[in-house]
């Protein structure tokens, strides 16, 4: 009976939301008591709805009540834990294979309830009962039950093995210590646990700090994947509308070319067979005039032949060759020139189209930084032809338009508003935007490397590059360098060398130039905003032979 009262009294004092018996106890206005950790626990999780409630009778409480202990309750709780544990049901009693069982049983053993570090043995709550009540065992540590007490007995002195070497770094009891680990480092094991548990802490909090790191850091690269995820699906929906656009400026200008190209073609055919048609007449009457000439020189008259001779010599004029005005690498120069003006506003609408992302955008193409090898310049090297059209006069353009030489004697060009008229440099036929990487072979005199706005001035002396707002230059001496913007020139240091390499981030508004031999050296670096599409360019110094090459990279 008396029994029945204990466990009832533990059913009165334990916690309602663990189960077990009140740990600082504190009671709610409506009178229920619970754990103070349990209820703040279930409270936490009620501050959103700004209404917190009793778990057993589910009253409401506004604002969340301030709790504290209670003590009268807590000591009634503590006299209630001397009196040992409650005994478990019969059937729950006895050990299985998987439980720890008791070391004082006989027969059929119980299981074991707690385990004793001094006494090195395991009880069941009927054994360990003398724990609670003799005064002998009350400073015995009681832990969980345990099957692995053995192991703290010492396997050659037999005793428990209550100290720590530190110079082998394990257990060993006190017999150890003064025979084999003499004159070792030696603490007691509760010291040597004291110490590392101060390390467990330091570690468990390096481990938890990490863990805080490494969620958010999780947490940011979700973000991150998002953003990327995001911007992605608006770029390809942006190119794809900026796509559709193109290809329905192509299709309507296509006919157009077609038509062009046709009309030319046939005027150009027509010109041609009418000179062909009068050359054919032209040699007709030369071969009859030449077989009356043959016939008369034969002839044994004196008088007939000098009565003859006056009116067969007398030709009429011949129609040279230069007059044909045979052209046949510019025919069609103007339908180029118009494809051109075609392909450059159409750049220009996709370059508009990408500056209509967001800054977070555009930083997704911007990360890749700067390359720092050659070979990773190369990644981005690009094919830049000269345009023959922009080519000052006594320019001469060979190796497929790559290379230009300064000439004494003017060149056959036809005449073109892109053409430089008082300047000898010439500018590329592609417009470069994105990330570009070129080199510049120079041979002979001075050379200027740049690049420039389609829109440069083309007449004048303001035309130079590097003498207006609209190019930037890198000039190449003998002996030195220089850079020149908007007519302000900085010296440049740097090896001397024969070649010029050239890096454009359009995007970024990077602009480097480097003295490219074994390695690579950075002469001068501009970072600026740009607002077009920029075109390659150089300029030859007046020394005739003097040559710019746009290398082959790939």
């Amino acid at each position: 009976m008396a029994q029945k009262g204990g466990q009832l009294d533990r059913e009165t004092f334990s916690c309602s939301i663990c189960l077990g018996l009140l740990k600082d106890p504190v009671t709610t206005p409506c009178g229920h008591s619970y754990c103070m950790k349990c209820i703040k626990g279930f409270w936490d999780g009620e501050d959103e709805k700004k209404i917190h409630s009793c778990p057993q009778c589910r009253q409401s409480f506004t604002p969340r009540p301030v709790l504290l202990k209670n003590t009268k309750l807590a000591a009634l709780v503590e006299e209630l834990k001397k009196t040992g544990p409650p005994p478990a049901p019969a059937d729950l009693c006895y050990a299985g294979a998987e439980y720890v069982a008791c070391d004082v049983c006989t027969g059929r053993k119980r299981r074991a309830c707690k385990s004793c570090l001094v006494c090195l043995a395991s009880y069941c709550d009927q054994h360990l009962q003398p724990h609670y009540d003799a005064a002998t065992f009350k400073k015995h540590k009681l832990v969980e039950p345990s099957k692995k007490l053995q192991e703290n007995i010492c396997s050659r002195h037999d005793e428990v093995m209550k100290m720590f070497c530190r110079t082998d770094q394990q257990c060993i009891c006190y017999l150890c210590s003064v025979d084999e680990h003499k004159g070792h480092d030696t603490v007691s094991a509760a010291a040597e646990r004291t110490e590392r548990q101060r390390e467990l802490e330091g570690s468990r909090l390096n481990i938890q700090q990490r863990i805080q790191d490494g969620e958010k850091e999780v947490k940011r690269l979700q973000q991150e994947v998002e953003a990327v995820n995001g911007s992605a699906d608006k770029a390809v929906e942006h190119s794809e509308k900026m796509l559709t656009e193109l290809i329905r400026l192509m299709k309507k200008r296509s006919s157009d070319v077609k038509q062009q190209v046709r009309s030319q073609q046939k005027r150009e055919v027509s010109r041609v067979r009418e000179l062909q048609e009068k050359l054919e007449q032209e040699i007709s009457e030369l071969k009859r005039k030449d077989a009356e000439l043959k016939l008369l020189s034969h002839t044994e008259d004196h008088n007939q032949f000098l009565h003859s001779y006056p009116s067969l010599s007398a030709l009429s004029e011949p129609t040279h060759s230069s007059s044909i005005n045979i052209r046949p690498l510019s025919y069609f120069e103007d339908v180029t020139a118009a494809l051109s003006a075609v392909r450059d506003k159409l750049q220009d609408v996709l370059r508009e189209g990408w500056t209509n992302f967001s800054p977070t955008e555009v930083e997704v193409f911007l990360s890749a930084a700067e390359p720092t090898t050659r070979a990773g310049f190369l990644t981005y090297s690009q094919e830049i032809t000269l345009d023959p059209n922009t080519a000052y006069t006594q320019l001469l353009l060979s190796e497929g338009s790559r290379k230009a030489t300064f000439m004494i004697q003017p060149q056959s060009y036809s005449s073109h508003p892109d053409r430089f008229t008082k300047c000898p440099q010439v500018l590329s036929r592609e417009s470069l935007t994105g990330r570009c990487y070129w080199e510049v072979e120079r041979r002979g005199g001075a050379v200027c490397v740049a690049v420039a706005y389609k829109n440069i001035i083309r007449a004048g002396g303001g035309s130079l590059f590097g003498y207006n707002d609209k190019c930037w230059s890198l000039e190449c001496d003998q002996n030195s360098y220089s850079f020149r913007y908007n007519s302000i020139s900085t010296p440049v240091s740097g090896p001397l060398s024969s070649r010029v390499g050239v890096y454009l981030d359009h995007r970024a508004g990077v602009l480097s130039f480097y003295s490219v031999s074994e390695t690579m050296t950075l002469l001068h670096r501009v970072q600026t905003t740009f607002t077009q599409p920029l075109h390659a360019g150089v300029r030859l110094c007046c020394d005739d032979g003097n040559t710019a090459e746009l290398c082959k990279l790939k």
